[in-house]
Order: structure tokens, then sequence, then C-alpha cells
């Protein structure tokens, strides 16, 4: 319980404590990253100090208080590796601006370290692997601090049908902060959620379809799902590669990129002649982009949050053009979900192997039986309907057809994207990212309102999701999405609305509503 007698020594400025590391009285709660970069370097704080509290916030309201299940598991050696960064600092050794800050990971990501990687199976509960993700290897090397892993939507919400987002066997169910009754979205859930309630400044989560920018969105933080290939997605528990991406979440936009920048391939980086934390704070070059306002009737809030932000962007000199219509073709969907079954059993089965997981354990048609010799207590509320179709696929005999699909896929989602921003000179197009949070419901599922996610996400274009409104208490987002490689741009544009639109609210962590 060390780390919370330092914590409150830190909030009652240090009286009666004898830890060295506490200088002066400095709350860190709702601290920014660049906030907390300032703190550090003026020694206003320390990163000791920081974890801490952050370990005080998750012990508070994790499993006990509002109960937001958003944290599986805490990183044991985190405070001592902050003492050894904060030791660094003091001897004029920073690595990077991510110098001492702690960053949660989702549960999907592999740590060499106590924390297994499960995706929240009980297949792989206990499961520690024998190395790090590549993007763990970065944030490590740049002084990041990995302070805990996050619950999320069990297998990245590839388990089966009428799955409740946030919820998995060895987590339970992850709350929104907001409104504690209602859905988190996911997968990435518990991220957004810790980066919402103030578990962590930062946070990494995954996305295939949705899953950065929908827990983003619902939970009212910012959240990038960047450029196919701009993050190294060695490591990760797979759903499919040709979707499958790392991303951050944060707080504010300049934190998100100040986290992709270190998350970034050396490749990528050579792309952009700027940090993206550095061009988060230029004017956007945009001129002219597109509004999506095909869901303005489906919530009463979207058309004066729309209104305000065209007014925000018109009066900073940028041409919005109103698209009243916005509908991807069914054959995106078929062909997307063929794609993804066909690369999870290609995909999962290989990571797998590479990360050891025991060999009762180390196929599909294994864990599809594993979780049935289990019952209720592997599939507990719905199925297993995707592990089973993608346990049945024959890599071979079913190559042709996944080909095929792959190619109409793209080729489907680029064109629903490129008629503007190749094709008429849009610079971005901007759609309210997902209607707001709904009830948690372990009978029938997710009842999403609706969703933008997947024009970007199958093509590999770059969204980066932020607050915009609110419907009620219920946090809403807009997304800016762009051409491949163009994030510093949409950085600046998604600050440009941060600042005119200053939409974000702390969570109010409301148990229910009142009728």
């Amino acid at each position: 319980m060390r780390y919370v007698i330092l914590s409150l020594c830190l909030l009652l400025a240090g009286v009666g404590c004898s830890d060295s590391t506490t200088k002066t009285a400095f709350n860190p709660a709702w601290l920014s990253a660049k906030a907390a970069q300032q703190a550090l370097a003026d020694e206003q704080l320390s990163s000791e100090q920081l974890v801490a509290y952050y370990l005080q916030q998750i012990e508070l309201n994790n499993t006990a208080g509002y109960q937001l299940a958003a944290i599986s598991d805490i990183n044991a050696d985190a405070l001592a590796q902050a003492r050894q960064l904060d030791q660094e600092r003091l001897a004029g050794n920073i690595r990077s601006p991510l110098h001492g800050l702690p960053v949660v990971l989702k549960a999907n990501i592999a740590t060499h370290d106590s924390m297994p990687t499960t995706a929240g199976a009980l297949v792989l509960k206990g499961h520690l692997t024998a190395e790090d993700a590549t993007l763990v290897g970065q944030l490590r090397a740049a002084g990041a601090i990995i302070l805990a892993k996050s619950n999320l939507s069990e297998w990245a919400n590839f388990r089966g049908e009428k799955s409740a987002s946030g919820w998995s066997t060895l987590g339970g169910q992850v709350r929104n902060p907001h409104l504690l009754s209602h859905s988190p979205c996911g997968s990435s859930s518990g991220s957004a959620v810790a980066v919402a309630a103030d578990f962590t400044l930062l946070a990494v989560g995954t996305e295939t379809d949705g899953s950065i920018i929908c827990p983003a969105a619902i939970n009212g933080i910012v959240g990038i799902k960047p450029t196919r290939a701009a993050v190294s997605g060695e490591g990760i528990i797979p759903i499919a590669q040709s979707q499958d991406i790392a991303g951050p979440m944060a707080r504010t936009v300049y934190d998100a990129a100040l986290l992709l920048d270190a998350l970034l391939t050396a490749e990528t980086k050579t792309r952009f002649n700027t940090s993206l934390s550095e061009a988060a704070e230029q004017t956007p070059s945009a001129k002219k982009v597109l509004l999506v306002r095909a869901y303005d009737k489906q919530d009463a809030a979207l058309v004066p949050m729309l209104d305000k932000l065209t007014a925000a962007l018109s009066a900073a000199g940028i041409e919005v053009v109103n698209a009243p219509q916005w509908q991807l073709p069914a054959a995106l969907y078929q062909a997307e979900l063929k794609v993804l079954v066909y690369e999870f059993k290609r995909d999962v089965e290989q990571w797998l192997k590479d990360y050891q997981v025991p060999a009762a354990f180390d196929t599909l048609a294994k864990i599809v039986e594993f979780n049935n010799s289990q019952g209720k207590t592997a599939l507990a509320f719905y199925g297993q309907e995707y592990l089973e179709q993608a346990a049945s696929i024959d890599l071979e005999a079913d190559y042709a057809g996944y080909q095929q699909a792959l190619t109409d896929s793209r080729r489907l989602a680029e064109a629903a994207l490129d008629q503007y921003l190749r094709q008429q000179g849009f610079d971005a197009i901007i759609f309210p990212s997902y209607g707001p949070a709904w009830p948690i419901d372990h009978i029938n599922g997710d009842a999403f309102n609706f969703g933008t996610s997947t024009a970007a996400a199958v093509a590999g274009y770059p969204s980066i999701t932020l607050p915009a409104g609110y419907s009620g208490i219920l946090p809403l987002g807009v997304s800016v999405v762009g051409l491949p490689w163009s994030e510093p741009e949409l950085l600046a544009l998604a600050s440009l609305l941060e600042q005119r639109l200053a939409a974000y609210q702390r969570p109010g962590f409301v148990a229910k509503l009142s009728h």
C-alpha cells in the first residue's frame, strides 16, 4: 500500500512525509501530458508521484467505488521504474518527451513482465509472454512507464454475436464513467475509460473497425486510428493484419499526438517532416472539408453540434461543404467480414505459436473446444460464432475467395473516401463518430445508433476522433478522416476544432438517469 501513502502525502502537501521525492504540493488530478511534462521539468512533480496517484485512483474506482473495471492488471514494477526514470532525469538523461509518463496498454498487447496478455479470454488466463510487442519496446526506450493493462471486449470483440462492448470473461464489464449504466463501446473500452476516468493520462488501444474511434468518442476523449502500417502490429493479439492498427488515446489532441510519435515505426517517421505533437500545434493547412450530415436525425444533439462546428471552421477560413447522404454498400460489409474471419484464423494461430501459448490451446479449434468444455464460465452471455467460423477456415482452399474479398473491400472503402479526398479535392472528411452510448445489455448485446468508422478502417486511412458535444450527459465525437499519411494535417485541423468547440468535459460518474 506504499503507493497510497505516497499519494496522500502528495495531496497533503507533504506534511509528515519523509519520502525524498515529495517536494511540493502539486495536485496531479486530471493532468494533461503536456502539463505533466512541464511539472516534471520544473521539479514540481516526480514520475513516482504521478504513478502513485494513478495507482490510487485505480484502487479507489476500478473494482471498488464506481467499479469501472477498466484495468485488468497492474505493473508491479511501475513505481520502481518511475523512481529509476526520476533518477535519470536528475542526471540530465531525458530519453524523449514521454520520459517518466505513465501509459496503459490494452490487454491484447504483449509485454515481457508480470502482466499477462490475454485478450480477456479464459483460455489465456495468466499467459505471460517472453518478449514485448514492438510498440512496447519503443515505449520503454522512450522512457514511458507501462502502468497497467486495460480490460477490453473479449478477443477484441471477435468472439461471437450479440456481445456487449467492454465485457470479457476475465475482466468483467467496463462501465462508461459519464453514465455508469451505459456502454463504454469497444473493443478498446478499458483504455478509453482509463483515460476518461483519470486512471492515466495516456493509453494505447487497437482497432480493426471502430475499436479506437467508438470508445474514444463515447467516453469523451481523443483517439487516433493511424494510417495502415504506421505502427507495428508485431506482438499484438490480432484479428486481421490487413486492418489491425494500434493507436493513442488521450484527453487532448496534443497528448494523443505525443504518444503517437513514440508508437510510429522508423519508416513512418521519415514520411513526416515534423513530429506529430508539433504538427498538432500548427495552423491547419486545410482549405475545404466535407461535413457528413447524413445522421442529423439520429439524435437531437447532432444538428446544433455540427452547426457549431461549421461556424468554427468557417470563422477560420475553411470552406465547409455538407454531404446530406452517406451510405456504404452492403457488399463492403460482407467482404470485410469474410476478410476478418479468414485472417483471424491465419493471424491469431500464428500469434499463439509465436508467443508460446501451450500446445493444448494453440489453434482456434482447440480454443473453441476449451470454451465448450468450460460452459458458461468461458461463454457467459453470448456465443463464439466468430471463433467457430474462423476455426473452420481452410487457409489453402479458401484463399482465392479471401483474396477477392480483400480486393473488393478495399476497393469499395477507398472509392467511398476517394471520390471526395482525391477526385473533388477535399482536405478532409468530417463525420459524427458514433451515436451516444446505449444501456449495457447482456441479453441482446450492443444497440449502436450509428457508426462511421468502417470506410477509414477498411481503406487504412487515418482517422482522429475528438469531443464535439453532448447528448444530455453522454459525449459525442467527430472524426476527421484524410488520405494515407495525412496525420500532420489532420492533427492541426483536429486541434483547431478542439480549441473552437471546447467540448471536453470530465465525467460525472452518474449511476443512472433519473426520470
